[in-house]
C-alpha cells in the first residue's frame, strides 16, 4: 500500500467512514454479489475500510470477515459493528488470512504502487478457494498517476495488467461503469477460480 495513501487514512479514519457511511446505498455492487456470490460460503472484504460492506454481507445471507491496511479504519469497523471479525491484512501479502468462497477488493488496488498490482491481483485469487468468486473493481484514472486534497495515490493503469493475472479464471463480469455510491467512474471483474478436477 502506498505510505502516504495509509497515512491519509489512519488520520483522517472517522472523516473517511463518515463519507462513505452517508453515500447512497451501493446497490449494484450489492446486486452483483448475490448474483454472483457463492451463497452459504465465507466470504473475505479486503480493504474493507470503516466495515459497511462487511455488515450488508452478513445481513444477507454471506458470512464474512473484514481485511484492511489501515488500523485507523480497522478500529472505525470494530466501534460500529464489534460482533463481526476485523483485521489488518495488506496487499500484496495479505498474510496469514486463509482462503475463502468469495473475495471482495472494492476500489482497493488503485491505491497500490504500479509495480504491486499485478501481484496484488495473483494474491487476491490466491485466497479465493477452488470454484469460489473474485470481486475486483478499481477507480478508473485517466492518464497520469494522481494525488487527491488528502493526499491519497490513484494510480492509472491499464486493466490488461489485471485481466493478465486472471487469465486461468472464467470471467463473468467485465464492466466500466459510474459507481452508484460513489459517482465516480470505476472497473468491474468477477471471476470464478478453477474447480479441483476429479480424476478417475
Amino acid at each position: 500500500m502506498d505510505r502516504q495513501t495509509l497515512a491519509a487514512y489512519d488520520q483522517d479514519a472517522a472523516a473517511f467512514a463518515k463519507d462513505w457511511l452517508g453515500q447512497p446505498a451501493p446497490v449494484d455492487l450489492q446486486e452483483i454479489v448475490e448474483r454472483f456470490f457463492v451463497r452459504g460460503g465465507n466470504s473475505a472484504d479486503i480493504g474493507c475500510g470503516c466495515g459497511r460492506e462487511v455488515a450488508w454481507l452478513h445481513a444477507n445471507g454471506f458470512s464474512a470477515a473484514g481485511f484492511d491496511a489501515s488500523e485507523g479504519l480497522l478500529n472505525e469497523a470494530r466501534r460500529r459493528y464489534p460482533s463481526f471479525k476485523f483485521a489488518h491484512a495488506e496487499l500484496p501479502d495479505l498474510n496469514g488470512i486463509g482462503t475463502f468462497d468469495n473475495v471482495l477488493c472494492e476500489t482497493v488496488i488503485m491505491h497500490l504502487g504500479r509495480k504491486e498490482i499485478a501481484a496484488s491481483v495473483r494474491r487476491l485469487l490466491d485466497i479465493v478457494k477452488p470454484s469460489g468468486i473474485l470481486y475486483l473493481s478499481w477507480r478508473v484514472t485517466e492518464g497520469a498517476d494522481q494525488r487527491d486534497a488528502q493526499g491519497r495515490l490513484y494510480v492509472a493503469f491499464d486493466p490488461a495488467v489485471v485481466r493478465a493475472e486472471l487469465k486461468d479464471a472464467t470471467v463473468l463480469l467485465d464492466e466500466e461503469v459510474v459507481s452508484a455510491s460513489s459517482g465516480k467512474k470505476i472497473h468491474r471483474l468477477v471471476v470464478k477460480k478453477a474447480g479441483l478436477e476429479i480424476r478417475e
